[in-house]
């Protein structure tokens, strides 16, 4: 043992147990470290997300901030104690059967918060569920399902008190579900919400391998600087087993999902604080931070380029010198009509600058990517990705291998929202396990990943906007400055996405949009829920309410006016004919918010007192489904029957959380008149499933959900043909369901039989489709830009303190047009979340950086909303269906983020007079208007 360490006893889970300690060591770092019970998370190291929440003595504490020593002789209680013996404890059950669960990385620090409470006060009012969980960050499911789920589990704990009942299997009670559709369109519990509720997901920083070792990063120490020298000498203790730079990259010195100008370990200069000098692998974390340290690295600091505006500038320093344009990435074109002439035939012009700011995604679970070295020469990774493929592609050209000698290994991901996109540690962990032929581990601190991951692109919009006295629409010109940081990400395609979708969900016949995206020495940017519809959605819902207000119109009725509709015409010329349910959702708003209301919603209600106000807002949105402007859209799928007749699913794309597996369930089910727990899907692996394309753009569903439709059918027909002969029927005679294919006449055969029968016949049951979305064209071009788009309302009521400027919003209407609701109750969660997330973005978040240094650097600093921020949120589902998406559905993760902080800042301006056009509306920002105003 060594001579600092010493060794104490206390009461895990009601074992007694021994461990070894350090004066610095925490329970966290026992508890997943020694005693391997890795259900308790570790997401900020600093106890500000909750997500390493236990019981000790009775308490819910935070365990990475408590030091192991404190506990000596006390009783801890983890998540992996609550279902033991194969019962769910009723908070467990609550949880998945009100939908309180998405990615599940925070699942079981909210379990455990709302133990406690549940121990110490059986009879919980909803402020104490919100004192007891406010230290517990979700950035999934938007809190309301969560808080659902205590209050049942309380209620059931009470009535039984102890009385436990095995989770059922059988869907929940549907919700308006069309009578011929068995499985799709019902809300099913996620199948793999039973491992999440008890901590069994393996997520990638919960992987042991014998023989591990542990890197780190040396990142740079300037937001731009020329490297000169990097000298590691001094790094190689004993027990550090690697130090790599730039010139030990075997392959390609550069990587990127678009374009290849992000250096692996920087060569030539540094280009933002993140940017990755060297790496270090090491037998301890302590060992490696140590070697890190200890390199010496000479810069020539540079000037730095910390906004659009001087990377504008004709004498701006270069960020990439080899970059023909400058600092300009990529500039976007959009025209339709004359805009010249549309101007001179409106009667009202508003023109508004916009300042949208950096965010960051703030997933619970930081980057982590294991690396091993296989007997093969080839590397296996392991990491929660988006785009499996994709890291394969990237890892294999910087380790200089074939890129089947790559597999990726897809584990389970704790949040993504876009920001699982691009490379993190998949290379580096990868080229240190090459180099020591040991498996290496890599996880990011918060801070680490708060600095080095790209983040949502920071703009600046210049809008104006025209339209009749009757309140036609008939022009709209722009001008969006996009920050894309220090390297290209996917900010060509983000800024594209922005400048396409920046006249927003509206017919207008003449339209005139310039977006530049730009290189500066702020974190590069990149996908965002949103995909830069959320910034420029702010500033034309805005200006929406600038036009209605100059009109004497209400919001309402100038969004239904205009609202893009079956045979409406986008701003790229896309003529919609299917699928377009905007003027139906903005028509559920007005009659929700009137009920809510009792008057016109856009109207100042009366003071509350001498300090507060409150108001209505509203705001419409539309989203893009799937990549577009002539991106080949594909996705692959194959199906196979297992011998006890359970359906397996192969598909390579990436479950982040949003509920993919329950969906291919849900369509695999319906296509074979089974119950979606007969499904075993399996994604992301890439040696194990066919190439799905990324998890992003709101596209699963729609094209990989076709893919397994489309595969399962053929395998259906596989079976009737077999079983037809076998009872000598005509095939389209034979139905399917309860896993047996039924003939005319009762006779039927169980879908194990069938696997068997097969193979005494010498083949096996199983089906392979590739499946390509409708195509789409270029941008420029004449053509649909997507194959469809989803389409939504929500209003906002805020209350306004005069005093302190601080803005708390109340309720939230949201209605949503997503083709087909093939889970409601999961369609549910992801517009919670999203609303949520569209809050923090009105009023709290973000990412400050000043001189390209990042001063958000903690959870402290970046502010994200709790459950304390969650308001009354009433969802409204509407189904205009699409002929191609599986049984009419089309994509809504992105779509429910978009219209919230539009929404709250036109409420903010109805409640006190303040029109903001800056986010977010800190009470800082809010105060300085009203004072100003006054």
């Amino acid at each position: 043992m060594p001579p600092e360490t010493h060794r104490i006893e206390f009461h895990v889970n009601g074992e007694l147990v021994e461990v070894d300690i350090g004066p610095k060591t925490t329970l966290l770092q026992v508890l997943r470290d020694q005693l391997r019970l890795v259900g308790t998370k570790n997401g900020c190291n600093h106890g500000h997300c909750g997500a390493c929440t236990v019981i000790v003595n009775g308490e819910a504490q935070r365990a990475c901030i408590i030091l192991a020593q404190r506990i000596e002789g006390k009783h801890v209680e983890t998540i992996e104690n609550l279902a033991r013996y194969g019962e769910l404890h009723p908070l467990q059950r609550a949880f998945i059967e009100h939908g309180a669960v998405q990615c599940g990385f925070c699942t079981p620090g909210l379990i455990m918060s709302a133990k406690a409470l549940l121990d110490r006060k059986p009879r919980p009012t909803r402020a104490d569920i919100l004192e007891a969980l406010e230290s517990n960050l979700c950035r999934c499911t938007g809190y309301k399902k969560v808080i659902e789920a205590v209050e049942v589990a309380a209620n059931e704990l009470r009535a039984e008190r102890g009385v436990r009942r095995l989770l059922g299997t059988k869907p929940l009670p549907p919700r308006a579900v069309d009578p011929t559709l068995k499985s799709v369109g019902h809300s099913v519990v996620r199948p793999d919400a039973r491992d999440k509720v008890t901590g069994a997901p393996t997520f990638t920083d919960d992987l042991h391998f014998d023989g591990m070792l542990y890197a780190q990063v040396l990142r740079s120490r300037y937001p731009h600087a020329r490297l000169l020298k990097v000298d590691v000498d001094q790094a190689r203790l004993p027990g550090v087993v690697a130090v790599l730079i730039a010139n030990d990259v075997p392959g390609e010195k550069n990587h990127g999902l678009v374009t290849a100008d992000w250096p692996v370990l920087a060569y030539d200069k540094v280009r933002y604080l993140g940017d990755a000098v060297a790496l270090v692998a090491a037998e301890s974390p302590q060992l490696a931070a140590k070697a890190l340290s200890l390199i010496a690295v000479d810069y020539e600091p540079l000037p730095v380029v910390d906004s659009v505006v001087k990377a504008l500038k004709a004498d701006a320093p270069l960020v990439h010198a080899d970059n023909e344009n400058g600092n300009l990435l990529e500039h976007i074109e959009i025209r339709k009509g004359n805009v010249e002439e549309g101007f001179a035939q409106s009667d009202v012009v508003v023109q508004k600058v916009y300042h949208t700011p950096m965010g960051d995604h703030l997933f619970l679970e930081p980057e982590c990517s294991v690396a091993t070295a296989d007997e093969d020469g080839g590397i296996t990774v392991h990491v929660g990705s988006q785009i499996p493929f994709a890291d394969r592609r990237q890892i294999a050209a910087s380790l200089a291998l074939a890129e089947e000698k790559v597999r990726v290994c897809h584990m389970a991901v704790g949040g993504g929202f876009g920001g699982k996109e691009d490379i993190a540690g998949q290379i580096h962990a990868a080229l240190l396990a090459q180099a020591t032929g040991r498996p290496v581990k890599l996880t990011y601190t918060r801070r680490e990943s708060l600095i080095a991951h790209p983040k949502r692109h920071a703009t600046i919009i210049r809008l104006k906007t025209a339209a009749t006295h009757e309140g036609r629409l008939m022009a709209v010109e722009a001008h969006i400055l996009g920050d894309a940081g220090a390297y290209a990400s996917l900010s060509k395609h983000v800024m594209t996405r922005a400048a396409t979708h920046a006249a927003g969900p509206y017919d207008v016949p003449h339209i005139k949009i310039d977006c530049d995206a730009l290189y500066t020495n702020n974190p590069p940017a990149g996908a965002f829920r949103g995909f830069g519809v959320t910034q420029v959605h702010f500033a034309m819902e805005t200006q929406m309410d600038l036009l209605a207000e100059q009109l004497g119109m209400s919001p309402f009725a100038l969004r239904q006016r205009n609202a893009l509709r079956a045979g409406g015409i986008t701003a790229t010329e896309q003529r919609l004919t299917e699928s377009a349910g905007l003027p139906a959702t903005i028509e559920q708003v007005r009659i929700k918010v009137r009920e809510l209301a009792g008057a016109d919603a856009t109207a100042p209600s009366a003071p509350l007192g001498p300090n507060k106000r409150r108001g209505w807002g509203v705001a419409c949105a539309y989203k893009s489904v799937g990549l577009g402007n002539g991106a080949a859209d594909v996705a692959r799928a194959a199906v196979e029957m297992t011998d006890i007749g359970i359906t397996r699913v192969r598909t390579g794309a990436a479950e982040i959380g949003q509920g993919l597996v329950t969906v291919l369930a849900q369509i695999t089910a319906e296509v074979l008149g089974t119950d979606p727990g007969q499904i075993e899907v399996v994604l992301g692996h890439t040696d194990q499933t066919p190439d799905c394309g990324p998890t992003t753009s709101s596209r699963q569903t729609y094209v990989t959900g076709n893919a397994v439709r489309l595969a399962v059918e053929e395998l259906r027909q596989q079976m009737t043909a077999l079983v037809a002969v076998e009872l000598n029927v005509a095939p389209d005679s034979l139905t399917f369901q309860d896993n047996r294919v039924i003939g005319p006449d009762g006779r039927s055969v169980s879908f194990s039989e069938v696997t068997s029968r097969a193979r005494r016949q010498g083949y096996a049951l199983q089906a392979f489709h590739e499946y390509r979305a409708p195509a789409t064209v270029p941008l420029g071009q004449p053509g649909d830009a997507h194959f469809a788009y989803s389409f939504g309302t929500q209003a906002a009521q805020v209350e306004v303190d005069l005093i302190t400027g601080e803005v708390k919003v109340l309720r939230v209407v949201a209605a949503h047009d997503v083709g087909r609701a093939v889970n409601p109750m999961a369609i549910e969660g992801q517009i919670e979340g999203g609303v949520m997330m569209g809050i923090g973005y009105a009023l709290t978040e973000e990412l400050v950086v000043e001189g390209g240094l990042v001063k958000s650097d903690s959870l402290k600093r970046y502010k994200i909303p709790t459950i304390c921020h969650m308001p009354e949120i009433h969802t409204i589902i509407l189904e205009y269906r699409t002929s191609e998406g599986p049984f009419g559905a089309k994509g809504i993760g992105e779509a429910t983020a978009i219209p919230t902080a539009p929404a709250i800042l036109n409420a903010i301006y109805n409640a006190c007079g303040v029109r903001l056009v800056r986010l977010p509306a800190t009470p800082q920002r809010v105060l300085s208007a009203l004072k100003k105003k006054n």
